[in-house]
């Protein structure tokens, strides 16, 4: 197996879930993270000479991300039916919790919003994601502090804390 397709493997789940807390849904997201990773297929060597290979592809990713949304996007069309997903398991636990967290994420403003993902999700450094975001380290942790206390505060985030 070759260095990029052992990189894809290793990181396809992160970087899918990293776009859906973005704000995509699973196969948008799914669609954008082999858009990004394209891009960093076709720039392999760059991106293998990257000081941090994860926030490289992070920075892609966000940048498609924000590409996506910038113009309307006529790329692969959705089909309408989907292929059964391997397992059969029911998965359905957890939902409300999940669309809580998701509404709140989907309150944040969008340099809010992206900064919890790269710090909690993807778990970059400050210094990572001041390179991602291409901002001062400061206003990474402004950032990040800011979207702590409004999740924080959220009330519809409450009834997660609270004891079931």
């Amino acid at each position: 197996m070759d260095e990029f397709t052992e990189y894809v493997t290793a990181r396809w789940p992160t970087l899918v879930r990293s776009a859906v807390l973005l704000g995509c849904t699973p196969s948008e997201a799914e669609d954008l993270v082999q858009s990004a990773l394209e891009r960093c297929l076709l720039k392999w060597n760059r991106v293998r000479d990257a000081e941090d290979r994860d926030a490289y592809v992070h920075r892609v990713l966000i940048n498609c991300f924000r590409s996506s949304r910038r113009r309307r996007w006529h790329g692969e069309l959705p089909s309408a039916a989907l292929p059964e997903r391997p397992g059969g398991s029911d998965q359905t636990a957890g939902v409300d919790d999940t669309d809580a967290v998701m509404r709140a994420l989907d309150r944040l403003p969008g340099d809010q919003r992206t900064a919890v993902v790269l710090r909690y999700y993807a778990h970059l450094t400050e210094q990572q994601m001041a390179s991602v975001l291409g901002v001062a380290p400061g206003t990474v942790k402004s950032r990040l502090s800011r979207a702590v206390k409004a999740l924080a505060q959220d009330p519809h985030l409450a009834e997660l804390r609270e004891p079931r």
